[in-house]
């Protein structure tokens, strides 16, 4: 079983379970996925967070998997090039994306924090935000 978030034409958001992908596709085509609040059947599939667990057994690649260095060490490359190329904002940084997003500022690399609403809003929004990737050292 899969869950997707979808949206309707008319930007009501739902979940729903499917037995799978291509489930969810015929159901589509038919035409028998349906907003439950307005009843339209123009639904597409919304943004979605991926769902990641952190145990290792679970892991794509787990501690003592031969390319756990080098994608540690790409990690670190990418959170060390954008935090040298880039102006922390902390707290700020829904704030300032949305502010760049809009036009009431010049554009310009920045990092930061946000909370989950925040990020979610920013999403909604059309701001285009990426995670800086968590590293090991930071849960220590």
């Amino acid at each position: 079983m899969i869950s997707y978030s979808l949206i309707c034409e008319n930007e009501h958001k739902f979940d729903a379970w499917f037995r799978s992908g291509e489930a969810y596709d015929a159901q589509v085509k038919r035409g028998i996925v349906t907003c439950p609040a307005c009843g339209s059947a123009e639904v597409s599939k919304a943004l979605m967070a991926p769902a990641v667990t952190r145990t290792p057994e679970k892991m794509p690649v787990s501690a003592g998997h031969p390319d756990q260095a080098q994608l540690l060490a790409a990690m670190r490359e990418l959170r060390r090039k954008v935090t040298s190329q880039a102006d922390y904002v902390g707290d700020k940084f829904a704030e300032e994306a949305r502010k760049m997003h809009f036009k009431e500022i010049d554009a310009r690399g920045i990092y930061g924090e946000a909370t989950r609403e925040e990020v979610t809003s920013l999403l909604q929004e059309g701001v285009e935000i990426m995670p800086l990737p968590a590293l090991p050292e930071e849960h220590n």
